[in-house]
């Protein structure tokens, strides 16, 4: 992967002007696109750092660009610009698979420190053990091929799934709130985006659970957050 390669997807000239004359001057070669059918084109054929991504696209929206590219096993981090301000907005953002979230206007800034910081993480991964299977009665998680089965069936999990998943296996019977798994899986040190961790916890609960409401893998903490199971 070029580590100096930047997809932008921006319809909005004024803003795709500035983010590549700033990102240009730390030296990465910004490969900028207006519209829905070019972006996800590039973004599915090419190799990046980091896609910027803008929420509202003439010809579709950027949620389902980053859906599609989650789905399609796209690894690269995803920033969200938008105009959009509502924490309704943001969390539908995190949901779909986006590393971050920057408001339209932003300052420039925030705007390379966030984006520094971004393709900072994703060169460190979570994933960091020298074993390379965990085996949980049924469950296995393939640390390094990234594969998760269950017998003999395949789970397909997002980028995020996986990391969850593996963080807390790896942390059996440790419990960890919301707001600490929000700041370890996504980046975020502040609160009031819990409802994205419980979301991909249903989500995982839903593909690697026999019964989901009675689970036997991931296990509520009342009042805390959540745990992987230590009698396993």
């Amino acid at each position: 992967m070029s580590e100096k390669k930047i997809l932008l997807i921006e319809d909005d000239k004024d803003i795709a002007e500035l983010v590549a004359l700033h990102l240009s001057n730390l030296g990465y070669t910004v490969e900028h696109v207006n519209n829905f059918t070019e972006g996800m084109q590039q973004a599915l054929n090419n190799q990046y750092s980091l896609i910027l991504l803008d929420l509202m696209l003439p010809d579709g929206d950027g949620l389902d660009i980053c859906h599609k590219l989650r789905r399609e096993k796209v690894q690269t981090p995803i920033v969200m610009l938008t105009a959009k301000t509502e924490e309704i907005d943001k969390v539908l953002g995190l949901e779909s698979g986006a590393d971050d979230y920057i408001s339209k206007p932003f300052s420039i800034r925030e705007f390379i420190a966030r984006v520094k910081a971004i393709i900072r993480r994703s060169s460190i991964s979570i994933i960091e053990d020298e074993k390379d299977i965990f085996q949980f009665d049924g469950l296995t998680i393939n640390i390094f091929k990234r594969k998760v089965t269950y017998g003999e069936e395949i789970i397909e999990l997002t980028k995020k799934e996986f990391e969850l998943l593996y963080f807390l296996a790896k942390n059996k019977g440790v419990t960890y709130s919301r707001e600490k798994l929000l700041n370890i899986i996504w980046g975020y040190e502040y609160t009031g985006y819990d409802h994205t961790v419980n979301s991909h916890i249903n989500r995982l609960r839903a593909k690697i659970e026999k019964t989901p409401n009675k689970p036997k893998y991931i296990m509520t903490s009342w009042g805390v957050g959540y745990k992987f199971n230590d009698e396993l």
